[in-house]
């Protein structure tokens, strides 16, 4: 090529950064990777309502009667070793291969009871709508069955909807456990108000984080092993942010009145 030598592959050395100039100024920001975040909508009055209506219910004085709960389904897999872990020595700890097999799906469906303490998991194959209503009526027969009504606060998804129940119970039953339900939906860019995904949070990083599993019914064991142990040692959750915060803290989402 006719002019300077160009810093061509050929030309590269080892201490040249391949992901810029060569002779890159400091602009005086840290080489950080990206980090992921839940980024709010700007003055955004549907995101307003549904956030403060979900710290609403969190503030409402504890009621046996009318319990608030928590319930969140994220999707998930089961996966398993394709080589056999090698055992810890006298220098390296054990050693795990890279490689991993896809041994179906085990979605968790946790309930948390953030006034009242209390969570409560269960591991199903599928995360449908009829799942989904099937568990919170085995909840609500059990603990909760002499409240008159139960406040859940859900995600917006297609799965923890009214009409679930009268695709999973006979329209009579169906009815019946409607009739004593109560929905609150935090906003879609909000769903950390939703108190189960801490208790979901929590249940990631104690037992499931790190950890390969391939067998179902393992995990259908040691999920409400892990909500008995915590409901042992721990009462409920100290919600630190209330409405008039939220009004301070994010009042960049709040539309400007213009009078």
């Amino acid at each position: 090529m006719v002019g300077p030598q160009g810093r061509g592959l050929g030309q590269r050395g080892r201490s040249a950064r391949r992901n810029g100039p060569a002779h890159a100024q400091n602009n005086g920001l840290p080489h950080r990777q990206s980090a992921y975040w839940v980024l709010p909508p700007a003055a955004d009055a549907a995101f307003v309502a549904h956030r403060e209506e979900g710290l609403a219910s969190y503030e409402k004085p504890y009621k046996p009667t009318v319990p608030v709960l928590g319930m969140d389904e994220p999707p998930g897999q089961l996966l398993q070793e394709t080589r056999s872990p090698m055992a810890a020595t006298a220098q390296p700890g054990t050693r795990v291969d890279d490689e991993d097999e896809r041994a179906g799906t085990a979605a968790i469906c946790m309930c948390a009871a953030p006034l009242a303490g209390g969570r409560a998991g269960a591991v199903r194959a599928r995360k449908t709508k009829r799942d989904g209503a099937i568990a919170r009526a085995r909840w609500r027969a059990g603990r909760y069955a002499a409240c008159g009504k139960v406040l859940w606060v859900c995600d917006n998804l297609n799965t923890p909807t009214k009409g679930a129940f009268y695709e999973a119970f006979a329209p009579e039953r169906a009815r019946a456990l409607v009739r004593r339900l109560e929905c609150c939906y935090p906003p879609p860019q909000g769903s950390w108000l939703n108190i189960a995904e801490h208790a979901l949070s929590s249940l990631t990083r104690q037992g499931v984080a790190d950890r390969r599993c391939g067998d179902g019914a393992s995990r259908r064991e040691e999920t409400p092993a892990w909500s008995n142990d915590v409901n042992a040692t721990q009462r409920g959750v100290d919600w630190q942010m209330k409405i008039d915060d939220a009004r301070t803290k994010l009042k960049s989402v709040y539309p400007t009145i213009k009078l």
